[in-house]
């Protein structure tokens, strides 16, 4: 699976190979594509292996997409993963997505800069080593969820208890019997709170700035993963009207709780980056009280955690669920391809930029139709676009 870097010397009589920055999901599928289509793609990935994000994730992630519409081109996740797929099993199915499709993967190798070849036909790539490689195309694939971002609460610098990033997050044995605080109510919040008040936490309350539209992950064998399909082809306000007779029919009123009913929509908000919470024991959670919503983490005063609502509260552990930067500005923010209020690519998939003939980006966006299955959309257009060039 692991191939070396072409040489200049091997590079000499022929057209340079397509780099693929990345040896997630979208890398590996992008590659395999390419590929297909007869193009050489070689992967780079920073760390010692494929997949190394997921490696990363706390124990009890699953997909919230199922197994049949997340699988990448040309494979087919194992029925014996089941319908939703653990984080494990997703691993070993991109270890085995690189080998069954022989992919060219250079691990250890981290691209810190792209530019324009110096003739302008293709890219300069400067890497970790002083390498530096030419490439017909680029492909990057480095993630959506690539840098942890924690926010600046005032006082945090000097708070003398533990605040730590989810991304830090992985079982709730350490926290058995504390009191623990995780502030973000999205997919990833709400199930770490799930996971510690499962797994032996004190207390656990979750800080929610914005109420979450929670829904089912699956519905009578209908997963919510093909209603957002769905959706994806119709307007805006048709779906938030849609959605609120069928949310009051799914979800019980949590008000009570702590918990009301969100007042925007559920398909506007999804569009602009608020994926709804898929639930995987959120509600149960609540309504038994051995999850707590609470007002928004507003700042810290010494051991103290003040609330939005001026509530005071004095947690073992501060898990912040505060969600990701994609970390692009190193690598091509002096190309001026970057939106500057969210620092993603203002293209993707097939399209790319008049300044950036040649460089494409693929998993920086965050779909109600399920990132995997978008993946291997995207991926498929990228080849078949890059066919048709070179």
């Amino acid at each position: 699976m692991t191939a070396p870097i072409p040489s200049p010397a091997a590079r000499s009589h022929e057209r340079p190979p397509v780099y693929v920055i990345g040896g997630g999901p979208g890398g590996l599928a992008a590659a395999e594509r390419l590929k297909a289509h007869g193009v050489r793609a070689v992967v780079l990935e920073k760390s010692d292996r494929v997949g190394s994000s997921w490696r990363g994730h706390y124990d009890r992630l699953h997909l919230h997409t199922t197994r049949r519409l997340s699988s990448l081109p040309g494979l087919p996740i194992p029925r014996r993963f089941g319908r939703w797929v653990s984080r494990d099993n997703v691993v070993r199915y991109l270890e085995k997505y690189a080998e069954y499709h022989d992919l060219e993967v250079v691990t250890g190798v981290e691209v810190t800069r792209i530019d324009r070849a110096p003739d302008g036909a293709g890219w300069l790539l400067r890497a970790t080593g002083g390498r530096e490689l030419t490439a017909a195309a680029v492909v990057v694939a480095t993630g959506y969820n690539h840098t942890p971002r924690l926010p600046s609460w005032p006082g945090s610098a000097s708070y003398t208890g533990r605040l730590l990033h989810a991304s830090e997050y992985r079982a709730p044995g350490p926290y058995a019997g504390r009191d623990v605080l995780v502030v973000g109510a999205g997919n990833t919040g709400a199930e770490i709170a799930v996971d510690l008040a499962e797994g032996g936490a004190a207390r656990v309350r979750l800080a929610v700035r914005t109420t979450p539209h929670i829904v089912r992950r699956s519905t009578l064998g209908w997963p919510a993963q093909r209603t957002g399909i769905l959706c994806r082809r119709l307007p805006v306000r048709l779906v938030d009207r849609l959605a609120v007779p069928l949310g009051r029919l799914s979800v019980p009123d949590l008000t009570e709780r702590g918990l009301p009913r969100p007042g925007t929509g559920l398909y506007s908000r999804a569009r602009a980056g608020a994926i709804p919470v898929q639930d995987v024991g959120l509600i149960a959670a609540v309504r038994a009280g051995t999850v707590e919503p609470v007002a928004a983490l507003a700042s810290f005063e010494d051991a103290e955690v003040v609330l939005a609502d001026g509530t005071r509260l004095t947690p073992d552990t501060v898990i912040a669920a505060t969600g990701y930067r994609q970390g692009l500005e190193h690598l091509v923010g002096h190309l001026d391809i970057l939106d500057p209020a969210t620092g993603r690519p203002r293209s993707h998939g097939a399209r790319t930029l008049p300044a950036a003939p040649g460089l494409y980006f693929s998993g920086y966006t965050n779909p109600i139709s399920g990132m995997l299955r978008e993946l291997a959309l995207d991926a498929d257009r990228i080849g078949r676009a890059l066919a048709r060039s070179l």
